[in-house]
């Protein structure tokens, strides 16, 4: 649940531009048009794996009016009332939203790489809150300077150490100098199951 509730909080704060509009108010900029916002309602958001995080994230966004698809390699016969069970291709084909919700392993390092995103039909907004490595932080970059990808809230990063309060005493790739830089990303420290309860 936990997970489920933190996925809608990057979705939501990249989609309307709230972590952006946030800074700049901050620093005296008062900027609507810049950030004007996309709604949810109607919208097709994929997920990948539907394991417990990814059933959370389906079963809340029931109250946004949008399709809600996921693929799984090792699970079927999971579709129901929150979600349709689909082929990866199908997402691909038509998600405004990508999600991952996959464990770390061999098949699912750097599973999202630029054969991948080439793959998808539409511009489209990234969610990462499974494992850093899942997303090839190089191929997101392209993406998101190319406008393929609209927009990425991650509580991973594919530069995670297994000490995470020694993550920013490393010296960083370029890939992390951007995406601190970016206005169409969210970022958090791995905290989506991180709560008081």
């Amino acid at each position: 649940d936990a997970v489920g509730e933190h996925v809608i909080g990057q979705l939501l704060s990249v989609a309307r531009k709230i972590h952006r509009a946030d800074a700049e108010i901050r620093n005296g900029i008062w900027n609507r048009e810049a950030n004007r916002g996309w709604e949810l309602q109607g919208k097709t958001i994929g997920l990948i794996g539907y394991g417990n995080n990814g059933a959370a994230f389906a079963k809340k966004l029931r109250g946004f009016d949008v399709k809600v698809m996921a693929y799984d390699k090792y699970k079927t016969g999971f579709g129901d009332h929150f979600v349709q069970e689909c082929t990866i291709e199908a997402i691909q084909e038509q998600a405004d939203v990508l999600s991952f919700h996959i464990p770390q392993n061999r098949e699912t390092k750097q599973f999202f790489n630029a054969a991948f995103l080439q793959k998808m039909k539409k511009p489209f907004y990234l969610l990462n809150l499974s494992r850093g490595k899942i997303v090839e932080t190089s191929t997101l970059v392209k993406g998101l300077q190319s406008g393929q990808i609209k927009g990425a809230g991650l509580d991973v990063l594919e530069y995670e150490k297994k000490s995470f309060e020694a993550f920013c005493d490393q010296d960083m790739p370029a890939g992390f100098s951007y995406l601190v830089q970016a206005d169409n990303g969210s970022l958090s420290p791995h905290v989506g199951g991180w709560t008081t309860e």
